[in-house]
C-alpha cells in the first residue's frame, strides 16, 4: 500500500483529497491529512475507509520526521513559508513531494541531491503557478511545431469572483490562502516590455495596472506577478521581446490595495504588544507618520492627507467598509499587521452561500512564421466557474493537476527525478486532458498581426 501525506487541509484542498481517497481504492493508497486544525482534517476525509487524519504542527521536528519518513509521497499545501522545511525533511528521508507554491532558490538546489536519491520535488503544481505553466508549454510546442517564432509572451491568472456573485465594495472573495493576498507584493515584480526591462518593487506594484479583455468576463485590471523574466529560460523563450506575468483583478481592487500598502499593513516583521487588546483604528493609526498637528484632527482626514487621496473618495470608502477604522478590538491570530489583515479580508471577504467563484487563465503570444503564413496574434483562455455550495473552481483547479501527478508517479508512468517544474510533456499532457475532462479547457483564438 502506497502512503500518501497531505500536510494541510485549507481551502484550496478539499477537492484534491475527494479525489485522492476516490482513487485510493483503486490504486491501494492510504491518505493521510495533517492540519494544525484536525477537526478541519476530519472533514476533508469525511469517515473514508482509506483516510486518516491527524492534528499536524509543521514546527514539531519529531512529528514532521516520523510522518515523512513513513510516507511515499508528501503533498504540500502548506503556506509557501515552510515549503523549503518540508523538501528538507523530504530529501533527508527519501521521499517525494508535490507542491502549489512557487518553488524556491534553496528548492532548486536541491536538483541534483534529489536525482541521487531517486525522488521527485515537483512545485507550482496547482492553477497558477501550475496549469499556467502546463497549457503554456503545450501552446509553445504548437506554435514551434508550425515553425512559429514566439516574439511576445503575456500570461495572466485570476481567482475572482464569477460576475453574478453578490458584490462587496472590492468585487473580490477570499477562495485561498489569504495570506498570499495580503502579502502579494513583498517580492515587488520584474517583466520585460518590447526589450525593456520593468523592476518594479514592493510599494509600487499596484501603482503598474494596465486594462486586460477576457472573453466571456470582459474587462479587467493587471498587476504584474513576481519575476516574470526567470520563465524565459523555463519556456525556452530567451529570444522573446515582451515576457509579462501578470494577476487579474475587477477594476478597482489595485488602487485601494496600493493605498494598503502605503500605509505598510502587509507587514510580517514588526510585532505589535498586545495586538488582539488594540482596535483596528488604532493599529491603523500606528502606521500613520509622528505629527505635531493636533491629534484630535479627524483621524480619517489624516489618513486621506498621509495617502493623499480624497477623503470622501470611492477608496476612503473601500477602506472604511473593510474595517481599518473600525473601534473594535482586532480579531486574529498572530502579532503582526499582517496577521490582523490576514483575519479582516478572511472576515469581509468570505464566499458567500449561493455564490461561485471564478479562475481565469489567459495566454497571448506573438507569433511570426517563416515562409509566407501571415503572422499572428493567439490568445488561448480558460474561464472556469465553482459550483455554488460545491468545489470552488479555485479548489479544483489547484487540486486536479495534483491528483494527475499523484497518479503517474506512484504508478511508475513518471520517469523523472530531481528538482523541476510541471514542463515536461509526460505531465503536463495526461493532466491537461484530465483537466478537459473536468470542464477546465481552453478556447484558442487567432487574428493577424
Amino acid at each position: 500500500m502506497k502512503e500518501i501525506l497531505v500536510l494541510g487541509a485549507g481551502q484550496s484542498a478539499p477537492f484534491l483529497i475527494s479525489r485522492l481517497l476516490d482513487l485510493a481504492v483503486e490504486y491501494d493508497w492510504r491518505i493521510t491529512v495533517g492540519d494544525l486544525d484536525e477537526e478541519l482534517a476530519r472533514s476533508r476525509v469525511a469517515g473514508h475507509e482509506r483516510g486518516r487524519a491527524i492534528r499536524f504542527d509543521i514546527n514539531d521536528g519529531e512529528q514532521r520526521d516520523e510522518w515523512i519518513r513513513r510516507s511515499d509521497l508528501v503533498v504540500n499545501m502548506l503556506a509557501p513559508r515552510f515549503l523549503d522545511l518540508v523538501a528538507f525533511d523530504c530529501l533527508a528521508h527519501g521521499t517525494s513531494m508535490f507542491s502549489v507554491s512557487y518553488r524556491t532558490q534553496a528548492i532548486r538546489d536541491l536538483h541534483h541531491d534529489a536525482e541521487r536519491k531517486g525522488i521527485l520535488l515537483l512545485c507550482e503544481l496547482g492553477l497558477d503557478p501550475g496549469i499556467d505553466h502546463m497549457s503554456a508549454m503545450a501552446l509553445i510546442e504548437r506554435v514551434r511545431r508550425d515553425d512559429g517564432h514566439i516574439r511576445a509572451f503575456r500570461s495572466y491568472g485570476s481567482g475572482i469572483p464569477a460576475p453574478e456573485t453578490t458584490p462587496n465594495p472590492l468585487r473580490y472573495a477570499i477562495t485561498w490562502n489569504p495570506r498570499n493576498v495580503v502579502m502579494a507584493s513583498e517580492t515587488g515584480a520584474q517583466y520585460m516590455d518590447r526589450g525593456q526591462i520593468k523592476c518594479v518593487p514592493w510599494h509600487h506594484v499596484f501603482h503598474h495596472t494596465w486594462h486586460v479583455d477576457v472573453a466571456g468576463v470582459g474587462r479587467l485590471e493587471a498587476y504584474p506577478n513576481r519575476d516574470s523574466l526567470s520563465y524565459m529560460q523555463s519556456f525556452g523563450l530567451d529570444e522573446v521581446e515582451t515576457m509579462i506575468r501578470g494577476t487579474l483583478r475587477y477594476p478597482g481592487w489595485s488602487e485601494t490595495w496600493a493605498q494598503i500598502v502605503r500605509l505598510g499593513l502587509p507587514n510580517e516583521h514588526l510585532r505589535i504588544p498586545r495586538l488582539q487588546e488594540r482596535t483596528y483604528r488604532e493599529v491603523t493609526e500606528m502606521f500613520l507618520p509622528l505629527t505635531l498637528e493636533d491629534t484630535s484632527v479627524d483621524f480619517e482626514a489624516r489618513v486621506a492627507r498621509f495617502l493623499g487621496i480624497s477623503p470622501t473618495g470611492r477608496i476612503m470608502e473601500n477602506l472604511r467598509w473593510l474595517g481599518l477604522f473600525d473601534e473594535r478590538p482586532v480579531e486574529c491570530q498572530g502579532d503582526t499587521a499582517a496577521a490582523m489583515m490576514i483575519s479582516l479580508l478572511q472576515q469581509k471577504l468570505p464566499l458567500r452561500e449561493g455564490d461561485r467563484d471564478m479562475v481565469i487563465l489567459l495566454h497571448e503570444l506573438d507569433v511570426t512564421y517563416e515562409g509566407s503564413r501571415p503572422d499572428e496574434h493567439v490568445i488561448s483562455t480558460m474561464v472556469h466557474r465553482g459550483d455554488a455550495g460545491g468545489f470552488t473552481a479555485m479548489a479544483r483547479s489547484v487540486g486536479m493537476p495534483v491528483v494527475v501527478a499523484t497518479r503517474l508517479l506512484l504508478t511508475g508512468e513518471i520517469d523523472l527525478s530531481g528538482s523541476h517544474l510541471p514542463l515536461h510533456r509526460s505531465i503536463y499532457e495526461p493532466a491537461l486532458r484530465d483537466l478537459a475532462v473536468e470542464g477546465i479547457a481552453f478556447e484558442e483564438r487567432r487574428r493577424p498581426l
